[in-house]
């Protein structure tokens, strides 16, 4: 799947730093994230993990700069996340399509970043769907929407991905196929941090785990290490799918 559309990044950018100091977050009036703190500074996929209601997706929707904490700091390499957001991409669990072909939905994300147009075919033949380009985008099949939603962030040239648990609710070919894309774009230098509830999912694709409880991070760690070696009951309750309070 990869081709020239998503060549490496230049090694002499800066790397993408993330610092979330002290973090905390309400909504209606109920507690999600209380005082988490975390540094993101390697490369590679890092997965956010834990419990529902622990406050992943308002987590990456903080990193993303589309909302804002009630108290506390975040910041992408020194800058505040609402400066960044031209750095990134998020796709969302259920991606919004616009009511054009699928070609057109990349035309049109290509053609407000002043993008090169030429472009959205190979992003298609990249992500497999080239054979649907002058389809109505929303007679799409769930992987594929989410696919052409991964082809819409990848024409941004983001050097952040985030992801929302991109394949909740699908088939066992379309979360193979999506995690193909994934890893490509991790291949080609993009910064990734994907919340899933999926443990097989993170086994596969997780360079670094962070694993959220109770609004705070309780666990940061390699891969390599966290699976086999949980340091927490939580963590290791969630591995074994135990509930998890």
């Amino acid at each position: 799947m990869r081709d020239h559309t998503f060549a490496p990044l230049d090694c002499t950018t800066e790397p993408m730093r993330l610092n979330m100091e002290d973090v905390h977050l309400s909504l209606g009036g109920q507690p999600v994230l209380d005082g988490l703190t975390l540094c993101l500074d390697r490369p590679g996929i890092t997965v956010l993990m834990g419990p529902n209601g622990t406050g992943k997706s308002q987590a990456l929707r903080l990193m993303h700069g589309l909302a804002r904490p009630d108290t506390g700091q975040i910041l992408w390499n020194g800058h505040p996340a609402s400066e960044m957001t031209q750095t990134q991409a998020l796709v969302f669990q259920k991606p919004v399509l616009l009511r054009r072909s699928v070609l057109a939905n990349i035309d049109f994300v290509l053609k407000a970043r002043g993008g090169d147009r030429s472009r959205a075919a190979a992003l298609l033949a990249h992500v497999g769907l080239a054979a649907k380009a002058q389809q109505p985008a929303r007679a799409l099949s769930g992987g594929e929407a989410q696919r052409l939603a991964l082809a819409r962030a990848l024409a941004l040239d983001p050097r952040v991905l985030l992801l929302d648990e991109p394949t909740a609710s699908l088939d066992p070919g379309s979360v193979l196929a999506i995690e193909r894309i994934v890893l490509a774009a991790r291949d080609a230098g993009v910064k990734v941090v994907l919340v899933t509830h999926d443990t097989g999912q993170a086994r596969r694709l997780a360079d670094e785990v962070v694993f959220l409880h109770h609004g705070r991070v309780v666990e940061h760690a390699e891969a390599s290490d966290f699976f086999p070696r949980p340091q927490t009951a939580a963590a290791r309750d969630f591995i074994n799918g135990r509930i998890v309070v």
